[in-house]
Formats: structure tokens, C-alpha cells, sequence
């Protein structure tokens, strides 16, 4: 019997997990995307993008499509879908995994300001910074554009519209992963005194270790709370949870 697994998708794990179960005659794997960017980069197996309508359009998708589970691969920081899925899979009585990296902990050397929203990052950036790179994704700036003495290096994978007033700022369109020598040239070519991010986990960050190699401020944003679901930190461990549903 071939099993539909559903993953909430778009972030690495999402990707890699797809390939370990698009080519197993046993899966049909159906990958979900937001749809944020333009040009998505699509996983194996089957893809849909866009949204649900919240928990009561997902929880209709889990019926129509005959989904057996579903795993939850979205970004730490996108907490609605988390809680959406949570509420969809209890509905419908389909088991839910939440699949998700370990966050990235301070270490010895870091000069890191832990936040818990925007708005407390800018009034941080506006008492202390001068040049600031920016990866926090290009929905997340409108708090800082009213920092005119600020310069912001605004790293994104697409160009944000619409892009807030900034009175100083350079875009760079670029896509990670980055080395750790790229992101010391650029800190150090840019003149960067502080980075503004979120709490992604994952592996090392690179630039986190460059930052804390040039004695440079980190502010990071802390992750938002998820639903109470089992959870796996990697691929091995999701698989692990996914066999007994697929045998």
C-alpha cells in the first residue's frame, strides 16, 4: 500500500527529506510551499504551493488527498503554520512530526543581544550601530527604516517590495550557504559593527563564526513558541518515525 506523507516544506530539511522519499515505491511525497518567492526551488516527489486557508483548509486537504502523516519542515521562525498544522492533524486524527534543526547557542567569544521581536532589535541597532548587514528576511525591515543615521547591508534572496524608505541602504541579492571566508570579507569590506538575524539553527552559522572571530555585535532574534508535537533534530530521526506508519 503506498503511503501520502505531506511535508510542510521550504527549508533544507524539507528538501532533503523529499529526496529520501520520492524514489521509495512505498511513498507518494507531497511537498507544500509557501509561495513567498518567486522562483521556488522545488523538492522531489510532488509539489503544491500556496496556503491552506488556515487549520480547517488544512485539515480539508488532510481528507481529500487521504494523508497518512504529515511532517512539519517550515521555518522555526513560521510559528502560524506550525500551530495551524497542529490543529489540522488533531481534526483529522493524522499523526504530525515536527521536524526541526537545534537552535544556535552562544559560545565563548559571542557578543550577542538576545531579542524577542523587531522593534526591540531596532531600538538596539538605533542607540549603538553605524553599519549594519541585515539577513532577516526582506518582511521583517519596516522597523528599522526610520534609523536615518544607520547604514544597512540588506542581504536577501529576492528584492524586497515594497523595500521601506531606508535613507541609507544597498541591497545584495544573494542565496547561502555562505563560507566562513566570504562572510569575513564581507564584514570586514563593508565595514559592518553589528548583524541583525534570527535564531535559524542549523548547522555552524558562518556568519556568526566570522562575527565572533572580528569581535562583532550579533543581534538574534529568539525563536517563537510551537505546539507541544514529537519532534525529530534530523533526517534519521524523522525516517525513523515515519517507518512504522509506512510498513
Amino acid at each position: 500500500m503506498v503511503r501520502n506523507i505531506l511535508i510542510l516544506g521550504g527549508s533544507t530539511e524539507a528538501y532533503a527529506l523529499a529526496r529520501e522519499l520520492a524514489d521509495r515505491p512505498d511513498i507518494r511525497v507531497i511537498s507544500s510551499l509557501a509561495g513567498r518567492t518567486g522562483t521556488p526551488r522545488l523538492p522531489a516527489g510532488d509539489v503544491r504551493i500556496g496556503g491552506f486557508g488556515g487549520a480547517d483548509g488544512l485539515a480539508a486537504y488532510l481528507r481529500d488527498n487521504h494523508i497518512d502523516a504529515v511532517v512539519d519542515c517550515t521555518h522555526p521562525f513560521a510559528a502560524r503554520m506550525g500551530w495551524n498544522a497542529a490543529q489540522g492533524c488533531a481534526a483529522m486524527d493524522v499523526p504530525l512530526l515536527r521536524l526541526e534543526r537545534p537552535a544556535w547557542v552562544r559560545q565563548g567569544g559571542d557578543l550577542w543581544d538576545e531579542v524577542v521581536d523587531w522593534t526591540e532589535a531596532a531600538t538596539l541597532v538605533g542607540t549603538r550601530s553605524k553599519r549594519v548587514l541585515m539577513t532577516v528576511g526582506r518582511q521583517e525591515l519596516e522597523p528599522f527604516a526610520g534609523l536615518d543615521h544607520v547604514w544597512f547591508l540588506i542581504r536577501s534572496v529576492e528584492m524586497p517590495d515594497p523595500m521601506p524608505p531606508f535613507t541609507q541602504a544597498e541591497t545584495l541579492l544573494a542565496r547561502g550557504p555562505f563560507t566562513d571566508e566570504d562572510e569575513r570579507e564581507l564584514l570586514i569590506t563593508r565595514g559592518i559593527d553589528t548583524i541583525v538575524c534570527k535564531n535559524s539553527g542549523g548547522p555552524t552559522d558562518a556568519k556568526l563564526a566570522a562575527a565572533r572571530a572580528l569581535g562583532i555585535r550579533v543581534i538574534i532574534k529568539t525563536r517563537p513558541c510551537r505546539p507541544d508535537t514529537p519532534k525529530a533534530a534530523d533526517i534519521a530521526e524523522a525516517l525513523s518515525w515515519l517507518s512504522p506508519i509506512c510498513a
